[in-house]
């Protein structure tokens, strides 16, 4: 029985999302060779219909080139910007203001809010960043973790009392959100994982007890943890406290 467009797009959109995933978690370079489209649909199982499909769907995300002829095949076209951030590997679309430009405006911006929070939380507000460690702490998966994460920034931004840098610090996230293609966990992720709980953690502890010197030392850890971009010359500068 023939299949239908449906079924056809589906499996098309699978073996794009595999070949995708294989560049972006091996950090192919660009110009890496990924194969023949002989050899990737043997690979794959796949039909001529199906494969042209797949090299659409790549192509219209700028992830692979296909050099015709002797010596060709299909090659790694970009390198999605990306950062690692703690037990996270992030990966942006192309987007204006540049992806890495965004995220080193959120790092600034919290540098200021932070700050200004352990000066000005009251007790609500660190109820508040506590109610929002428990959900980093039960969150499954990478993706959610990295949600909780900037929603308990949201909450020290809040924290902050100054509704218009608030404000600047919501549109931020929701443009990071909007181009953000890709989460995952790093390799070996679960110490990193348990660093980055016990910074946030004694975040609050000091803002909570107003141990000025626990809460600089919490947090230079906690913006060291911006450690890698792909893209030398945008990797975030961090902010460090005196």
């Amino acid at each position: 029985m023939r299949k239908s467009p449906a079924a056809r797009s589906s499996r098309a959109e699978r073996v794009a999302a595999d070949i995708e995933h294989e560049i972006l978690s091996e950090r192919l370079p660009v110009g890496a060779h990924l194969g023949r489209r002989s050899e990737i649909m043997d690979r794959f199982g796949i039909s001529p219909t199906v494969m042209n499909e797949t090299l659409r769907i790549l192509r219209d995300r700028d992830l692979v080139a296909v050099r015709p002829g002797p010596g060709g095949g299909i090659t790694v076209a970009s390198a999605p910007p990306q950062v690692r951030t703690g037990a996270l590997d992030l990966w942006f679309q192309p987007s204006n203001p540049h992806p890495l430009d965004l995220f080193e405006a959120r790092l600034y911006l919290e540098f200021g809010l932070t700050k200004a929070a352990f000066e000005r939380a009251t007790p609500a507000d660190i109820v508040a960043m506590r109610q929002a460690m428990v959900q980093m702490r039960a969150s499954e998966g990478a993706h959610q973790f990295l949600d909780s994460v900037l929603a308990f920034h949201s909450v020290v931004a809040a924290a902050a009392h100054i509704p218009v840098l608030e404000g600047m610090h919501q549109l931020i996230i929701t443009s990071i959100k909007t181009v953000l293609s890709r989460v995952a966990f790093v390799d070996d992720y679960q110490t990193r994982l348990a660093d980055s709980l016990d910074t946030h953690d004694d975040i609050v502890a000091s803002i909570a007890v107003g141990d000025q010197g626990a809460f600089i030392a919490a947090l230079n850890r906690h913006d060291s943890d911006v450690i890698r971009s792909d893209d030398p010359d945008r990797t975030p500068h961090t902010p460090q406290h005196p």
